[in-house]
């Protein structure tokens, strides 16, 4: 199979799409302008599952397994059997029907017996076969579909995932405007997979990897047989598998992918071992949750103790103080850590650290590294931990200035935006950036050293720079990590390059300078919503709180956050400079999508945690559908969502109020 870039596949992508629009009739189902997405769905409808998805019994232990394996040889009477090995990846479980070989419904697991018609959403999948050919010419001896039209009509399990790089640059955005960053890949893929519009779907560039066949036919007589030819028709499998003859066979499988597994593309969670005979599976059967045939083994975290040398405080472009455990390197998960997240100043009291501990570091869903506690059997004397205990700053470690904590948030924050270098430096590097203005030209230490130079304090003064004061500048820098010397050097190309990029960013339109301004909680995808419905920086800066607050997906935060920002004359200062400069400030054919009403007049609060939500999509389901966030149980509260481990004052308190409380599946069936 050749390979395009992603420039490339954007572009043939919209030539099919034009020629489409122009014969409608030539639209295939497997067209690839399919995946596009740009649907909106407002709710998800349930659908039964024609097979039920039951879970898995699962160990830790390898004693456990033999126990397990004990069971199926007296289950089997005797009989030989083989394994079939999968990797157990960390996504949500999705069934996608096929009929007539062609994708008609993906559905996600929910409860078992029935879930969430998410095919808008499946379809944006480029690894998903839209429909499936009769007849394949290159077919191995095994092919599904043309064999007397067997199998045309199907139903195929899969685990949808988000990639580990998609996720960290998810979290790098979400940081970038001041959001908390994402839990773990498998949240993040869940919470995307139910997202009402299906082009941010697409954008994300989730995956699949298809584990099971299922069908009233008896086309295989062993699982193995089923994967190969789900492979030969197109679905992408993971190559990961393997058949073993004995228990022995799964723990060595088991061990091989301990370390490996590190290197996959996506999270991992264990190892799901299976029967390969399926006349063997009816012969084992189920128990009234799980078939006896199978048995999932869950890798513990890993976690190793290193010694804390420092901890260090970084100051974000909006502000917030993230502090950060400088520790002894140490191998976790096939990476070197030096460095992992405290979060803020609550979690370093919990934790109790001291400098020169040795501490436990996790890493959160394989991918971000964790200090999750200090190392009880290595500690040193007391009075030597006490002299060396980690504290929260008072003031900013980079300006000095006093720092402070809005009621509700766990953050800290420097209040001196406008002369706080990280700030600065942050705010400009947030404003070049490709999905802003785009002036790829200044990366590379370039910002750092313009700063330095006292040739730039702020975003307008990009575009006040020249030929000449750029020219011969130059400065060496030393990598913390590796300590290896680079010079960067502004030589007559490189400055042309900058001038010439900064000049091309004039083109960029309205929702883009918008996202560039660098508003708290104003995301890329908010922007664009606040562009098209103000349509001018003039009437944006105008609204009242309760106009904003009718623009989709524009939540209470949000809207202070825009007049807040607004009501501060340098910021306005900055707006007129970049107006002066040739930026735009007004929009040009956007469309407006349209806001669901299905929660209007309605308030809510949320307690514990929720299986389809997190925190920050919940109240984007309730922004974005018409309703009220608030922020305590009170008589004006409609309605109280409640999941899993409630917090007990806030449920005693409503029903001593009278105030309603719904469970997460009535909250779903009200949108």
């Amino acid at each position: 199979m050749s390979e395009v870039s992603d420039q490339e596949f954007d572009f043939l992508l919209k030539e099919l799409e034009s020629l489409e629009n122009q014969n409608p009739s030539l639209k295939r189902p497997d067209s690839p302008s399919h995946r596009v997405g740009g649907t909106i769905t407002k709710s998800f409808d349930t659908v039964a599952h024609k097979y039920p998805m039951l879970s898995l019994s699962n160990t830790y232990s390898e004693d456990e397994l033999r126990d397990w394996d004990d069971r199926i040889k007296k289950g089997l009477n005797g009989a030989a059997y083989e394994y079939i090995c999968e990797i157990k990846f960390d996504g949500i479980s999705l069934s996608l029907t096929y009929e007539y070989g062609i994708l008609v419904r993906g559905v996600t697991r929910g409860d078992g017996t029935q879930g969430d018609n998410i095919t808008t959403n499946i379809k944006t999948l480029r690894s998903l076969p839209l429909k499936i050919n009769q007849k394949k010419p290159n077919a191995s001896q095994i092919d599904l579909f043309g064999r007397n039209n067997i199998g045309l009509d199907f139903e195929i399990r899969g685990e949808g995932f988000m990639p580990n790089e998609v996720f960290e640059r998810i979290n790098l955005e979400r940081e970038d405007i001041g959001e908390a960053p994402l839990a773990n890949p498998r949240n993040a893929a869940a919470g995307t997979f139910k997202m009402q519009d299906s082009g941010v779907v697409a954008s994300r560039n989730l995956d699949c990897y298809i584990y099971q066949y299922l069908s009233e036919n008896d086309e295989f007589k062993t699982h193995e047989e089923s994967l190969i030819a789900l492979k030969t028709a197109g679905f992408n499998v993971s190559d990961s598998y393997k058949k073993v003859n004995d228990i022995e066979g799964v723990i060595a499988y088991i061990n091989e992918w301990s370390e490996k597994r590190h290197g996959l593309k996506c999270a991992t969670d264990g190892i799901v071992i299976k029967i390969n005979d399926y006349a063997q599976r009816e012969d084992l059967g189920f128990t009234a949750k799980s078939p006896r045939w199978a048995i999932a083994y869950k890798y513990k975290a890993e976690s190793k103790s290193t010694e804390l040398l420092d901890v260090t405080f970084q100051v974000g472009r909006t502000g917030a103080i993230t502090p950060v455990a400088e520790l002894k390197p140490v191998e976790l998960s096939m990476t070197t850590v030096r460095r992992a997240t405290l979060h803020n100043a609550d979690e370093i009291k919990r934790l109790g650290l001291s400098i020169g501990d040795q501490v436990f570091v996790e890493k959160a869903g394989e991918i971000i590294p964790k200090v999750t506690g200090v190392d009880s059997s290595n500690l040193r004397d007391e009075a030597t931990r006490e002299s060396s205990k980690v504290g929260f700053p008072t003031n900013c470690p980079a300006c000095n200035s006093e720092l402070y904590r809005n009621e509700g948030e766990a953050a800290y924050y420097c209040p001196n935006e406008m002369g706080c270098p990280p700030q600065i430096k942050g705010r400009i590097e947030h404003f070049i950036q490709r999905k802003a203005m785009n002036i790829d030209s200044l990366g590379e230490g370039k910002i750092e050293i313009l700063m330095e130079q006292g040739l730039i304090s702020d975003v307008s003064d990009l575009y006040t720079l020249s030929f000449d004061r750029l020219l011969g500048i130059e400065k060496v820098h030393t990598d913390e990590a590796t300590g290896k010397e680079r010079k960067v050097s502004f030589k007559e190309k490189t400055v042309q390059n900058i001038l010439d990029g900064i000049e091309n960013s004039k083109n960029q339109p309205f929702s883009k300078v918008l996202f560039a301004l660098g508003i708290r909680f104003v995301g890329e995808t908010t922007a664009q919503k606040l562009a098209a419905y103000f349509k001018t920086q003039e009437a944006l800066q105008a609204a009242s709180f309760e106009e904003l607050r009718n623009v989709p997906d524009v939540g209470e935060k949000v809207a202070q956050s825009l007049q807040l920002y607004f009501k501060e004359d340098k910021n306005l200062k900055i707006i007129e400079n970049l107006k002066n400069a040739g930026l735009k400030f007004e929009a040009e054919n956007i469309v407006l999508e349209k806001e669901s009403e299905a929660l209007m007049g309605k308030t809510f609060l949320y307690t514990g945690t929720f299986e389809s939500f997190s925190r920050e999509e919940l109240e984007q389901k309730i922004d974005s559908n018409g309703g009220k966030l608030v922020s305590g149980v009170s008589k004006k509260l409609d309605f109280l969502i409640v999941g899993e481990g409630a917090g007990p004052s806030k449920l005693k308190k409503a029903e001593d109020l009278g105030v309603k409380m719904i469970n997460e599946e009535e909250f779903k069936a009200m949108l």
